[in-house]
């Protein structure tokens, strides 16, 4: 199986970000073997990136109602990937917004869906200064691991990278890859992001796929770190991109990562209770 993770430069404009997606994945179909299983995974607020979250908030529709989703799902089926979806605003039946990654399978249909757990509230020395997510959205309510033909993929979305308690209750769930659609913003990805990526990847012992936002967005109010990577289960970068918009891959080894647990069986050892999501 080939993991292709998409660095962007997403913008307000969704049919922009549409466009520059397909035309990416235009390129990916033209140089991968047709008969190799394809994994994409796009950042976080793919479709619609602004400012402030607000902006995001207003594209939110119910999930069956979103021209969002329909418009992922297409993707997915006409290039034929798997698809992690980074993520998108999401109305939910309670009428919160929540902030979603759908995984799509390479028939456009929905294999499974997570909504990011942890809320990004900070204060961060750059031109936003203070971030309220909870304002806009709501947290979710579980983890997710999905049963794919080439492993069991958990999702996390980016400040959730923070929290190993999570990473440990996909690891004991099955996880044997996690999707990482992120934002981070440019100083505290220039501090901790790579340093969070290895960790979280050497403490579950599972593939990392972190797929970012990167550069300049909305005529630079806002600034986002990038460093798209692809880290194995013992903590070794396998491919990244610093900057720039394009693609990133590598080749996930599952034999690989059996060996990993075998060697060091954390897990065995581990002494301390399973992690139990707060609700």
């Amino acid at each position: 199986m080939q993991i292709n993770l998409l660095q962007c430069c997403s913008s307000a404009d969704v049919q922009e970000n549409i466009f520059k997606i397909e035309s990416q994945l235009h390129a990916l179909s033209e140089s991968v073997d047709k008969n190799e299983k394809q994994l994409v995974v796009l950042p976080e607020f793919c479709l619609v990136f602004g400012g402030d979250e607000v902006d995001q908030s207003d594209y939110a529709l119910p999930d069956e109602n979103s021209p969002l989703k329909k418009s992922l799902s297409e993707l997915a089926r006409k290039y034929r990937v798997y698809l992690v979806a980074g993520t998108i605003p999401v109305l939910t039946q309670k009428d919160t917004v929540v902030n979603r990654s759908y995984f799509f399978n390479d028939s456009g249909q929905v294999l499974g869906q997570y909504d990011k757990l942890h809320l990004f509230n900070a204060n961060v020395k750059d031109g936003i200064r203070g971030y309220r997510e909870s304002d806009t959205f709501c947290s979710g309510e579980h983890i997710t691991v999905i049963a794919t033909p080439f492993g069991k993929v958990g999702l996390a979305i980016c400040y959730d990278i923070r929290f190993g308690e999570l990473f440990r209750a996909m690891r004991l769930a099955g996880a044997e890859l996690i999707a990482l659609p992120a934002a981070f913003t440019k100083p505290t990805g220039e501090a901790h992001w790579q340093t969070l990526i290895q960790a979280r990847a050497i403490d579950s012992q599972c593939y990392l796929l972190a797929a970012a936002q990167w550069g300049s967005h909305n005529r630079g109010s806002r600034h986002t770190w990038g460093q798209s990577m692809i880290v194995d289960p013992w903590g070794r970068i396998l491919a990244q991109k610093a900057s720039g918009e394009g693609w990133v891959k590598s080749q996930c080894d599952l034999t690989y990562l059996n060996d990993v647990r075998k060697s060091l069986v954390v897990e065995e050892h581990n002494r301390f209770d399973p992690p139990i999501l707060k609700t």
